[in-house]
């Protein structure tokens, strides 16, 4: 009994480090943290640096041995971003950007680099549905001329953890129970919500993935980040600290969660479908790539660290500079060969382009190459065709599993003088590493300028609309309603009160557990902060249905001229119009042509589009009523705030949905003559102050 005693406490207290990370130190009697050959782990959080700032050593045996065994965990599915879906496009520069960097597909606005870009969800396995709660990947592989440029980043800024060593640790916490296999593609459970309400450092990023940004309408809506701070160098030697970022031309945009649980029964491959078509059909997705600029001596002003990943620049601090647009304009010719077998490495740059001492991209430059060896089974996975350089490329590096080239020759070695034709060193093209002075005790320590936790969390909390900040306490109250563990909860609402307490306040009331939250001291005062606009999706969301879906539910006999009205309005705002009756089969229009449908009712519920028609021949309006899959179809599109058309033979749908035809301006009467205002409705995306009506919890 005292020995169990001994072990919950040794769970749930522990030494606070200097970054605010938690130590949970082994008592008297209890089985010490060791590597798999018996060494005693003294400090499992931190990787092994040169000073609390500095660049990560290799010699670092632990956090090999540790990052190692997770990237062989899985074979051949990656251990994460197994689900992923891919397309080829191009990159073009908008102008040089020779005073920033010397990379070269950077300097010539006539130049289009090929890209391959893999989008993905993080915590699934590859046949896990595409709208779970989680975060994307969002990765790009450049093939320049200088040699192939991975952009590895997420569909979110920041990340939930401050060094690379405890990347295993995340992991394992998402995935399902090792015992019972389950959950799967869900942070909504216990080993999740314990790990990181164990390290506050994660709050930032939670309230992120709480957030409609974890569930978005379309990999084409969805904004990519680099994460990391890197540095771009130009041909004299300047160096500028950089974070990248995507933004869609189309805005980016997102489901609400009742809608993406609905979605994953109706379309698992609701993303993937939606993709797919958009290429095929000639509507190319586009993204602006920009960079935030700043000098070290900017960065040293800042009161947070540039180094932490688990903090944002705010925009109003450093403005983006665009530097050119991607477009995505050609689907695979097979899934496996260039979608599965794309190995993605962050330690792929070219010349102007560098890292930063951020501890979690520095082990990232270690792990991700080590993942390929594993996955792909071969060192020379560079030669699959998706991963070869389109430049030329040449070394010494011979044999090997799965080798594919013919090397000639009697040489393999350099420097040699019995082939002159073969490689040689090039000291002006060639990628010198940045020439930064490092310094310091060889340590494993955290910095003391990553241990505010709270603030940006904080910041992002405020600069959230009224119908985001509903959906966050949500999110909250869902994920947390999963977990068994009351001391789970109650630590977590202690977190959610250091970030704000109204915040904290709400998803206690959800959770029936007011007043129960824990005090949690934070290691450092959180700031005071300002509102940042572009942290919300829909303070800047564009009003438009360009790159939109408009559903249809109609019958036998349609009225011609409210279905070509539709049809033109659809094509003029760049929005997607599909016909769906009650059947597969072919329809007939009210002058007698025949009209291929898109889908069928029990095929196609609402929730798999933008916006909504409902518009029956008067001669099949009735039989339609009796349907419950299209009274449904009016009342999830209702309860998912859609802008819903409708004509005079609908209604009789709409009150067995107990749905007013007056409820808001979001329901609206239609015919032929009168589209303009369900336009002009639809384009707002939801009907935001819909919500609070149908939602008191």
């Amino acid at each position: 009994m005292a020995k169990k005693k001994a072990q919950k406490a040794a769970a749930e207290t522990g030494h606070w480090g200097e970054g605010g990370e938690l130590h949970q130190r082994s008592k008297k009697g209890d089985q010490p943290l060791t590597t798999n050959q018996g060494l005693v782990v003294a400090d499992d959080q931190n990787t092994l640096s040169v000073g609390p700032r500095g660049p990560q050593l290799l010699e670092d045996f632990i956090m090999r041995e540790k990052i190692t065994h997770f990237d062989h965990e899985r074979i051949p599915e990656r251990v994460v971003h197994a689900r992923g879906y891919a397309a080829h496009g191009y990159f073009q520069a908008y102008k040089s950007h020779a005073k920033l960097t010397k990379a070269a597909f950077l300097q010539d606005a006539e130049t289009k680099t090929p890209v391959f870009c893999r989008f993905s969800t993080v915590a699934g396995s590859a046949g896990s549905p595409d709208t779970a709660r989680d975060v994307r990947g969002f990765a790009v592989k450049f093939y320049t001329s200088e040699g192939n440029y991975d952009l590895v980043g997420n569909n979110m800024p920041v990340f939930f953890i401050q060094d690379a060593i405890k990347f295993p640790d995340l992991i394992h916490s998402v995935k399902p129970a090792p015992d019972r296999d389950f959950p799967q593609a869900q942070s909504a459970h216990d080993t999740f919500w314990d790990f990181v309400s164990l390290n506050p450092e994660s709050m930032h990023m939670l309230m992120w993935v709480m957030s409609d940004r974890a569930i978005p309408r379309s990999f084409r809506m969805m904004e990519g980040f680099g994460v990391h701070t890197f540095r771009m160098i130009n041909k004299k030697g300047e160096a500028q600290f950089v974070k990248f970022h995507w933004r869609p031309t189309l805005g980016t945009f997102s489901v609400i969660w009742d809608e993406a649980m609905k979605i994953s029964g109706a379309d698992p491959d609701f993303h993937r479908r939606d993709f797919w078509n958009a290429i095929e059909s000639g509507n190319y997705p586009e993204w602006e790539l920009s960079v935030q600029v700043f000098s070290e001596d900017q960065a040293n002003e800042f009161d947070f660290d540039v180094l932490d990943p688990t903090k944002l620049i705010p925009e109003e601090l450093v403005p983006l500079t665009p530097l050119g647009k991607m477009v995505l304009d050609r689907n695979v010719d097979n899934f496996f060969s260039e979608t599965e077998q794309v190995a993605f490495c962050p330690s792929h740059v070219v010349p102007g382009i560098d890292f930063s001492n951020d501890p979690l991209l520095q082990g990232r430059l270690f792990s991700y190459l080590d993942t390929q060896l594993s996955r792909l089974g071969s060192p020379n996975f560079h030669q699959i065709p998706v991963n070869k350089p389109k430049c030329p490329f040449a070394n010494f590096q011979r044999d090997g599993h799965m080798q594919m080239e013919v090397p000639t020759g009697r040489v393999a070695n350099e420097p040699n003088s019995l082939d002159d034709g073969s490689p040689r060193e090039d000291a002006m093209a060639g990628f010198n590493s940045y020439h930064a002075a490092e310094a310091g005790e060889k340590r494993r320590l955290r910095p003391e300028s990553f241990a505010d936790h709270y603030s940006q969390a904080r910041l992002f909390w405020i600069s959230m609309t009224e119908p985001e900040q509903r959906h966050i306490v949500g999110g909250f109250a869902f994920e947390l309603g999963k977990c068994n563990e009351a001391k789970i909860r109650t630590r977590m609402l202690g977190h959610l009160a250091n970030v704000d307490q109204s915040l904290s306040n709400r998803v206690a009331e959800k959770l029936g557990m007011s007043g129960q939250a824990d005090t949690i001291q934070p290691r450092v005062p959180v700031r005071d902060v300002q509102p940042s606009k572009p942290l919300s999706q829909y303070s800047v969301a564009p009003e438009s249905l360009q790159g939109k879906k408009i559903g249809l539910l109609t019958t036998d006999g349609i009225d011609a001229k409210l279905l070509d009205a539709i049809a033109i309005a659809a094509k003029k705002e760049g929005a997607t119009l599909a016909v769906i009756a009650p059947t597969r089969g072919a329809i007939h229009t009210s002058d007698g042509k025949e009209l291929a449908t898109d889908d069928f009712l029990a095929g196609a519920p609402s929730v798999l589009f933008d916006c909504v028609i409902v518009a029956p021949s008067a001669g099949h309006a009735e039989m339609l009523a009796g349907e419950a899959a299209a009274v449904n179809w009016v009342r999830d599109a209702f309860a998912h705030l859609k802008v819903i058309g409708f004509t005079d033979t609908a209604t009789g749908i709409f009150e067995k949905a107990s749905v007013a035809t007056d409820a808001d301006e979001g329901v609206i009467s239609i015919d032929s003559s009168t589209l303009s205002e369900f336009i002009k409705q639809a384009k707002r995306h939801r009907i935001w102050d819909r919500e609070p009506q149908l939602r008191t919890l």
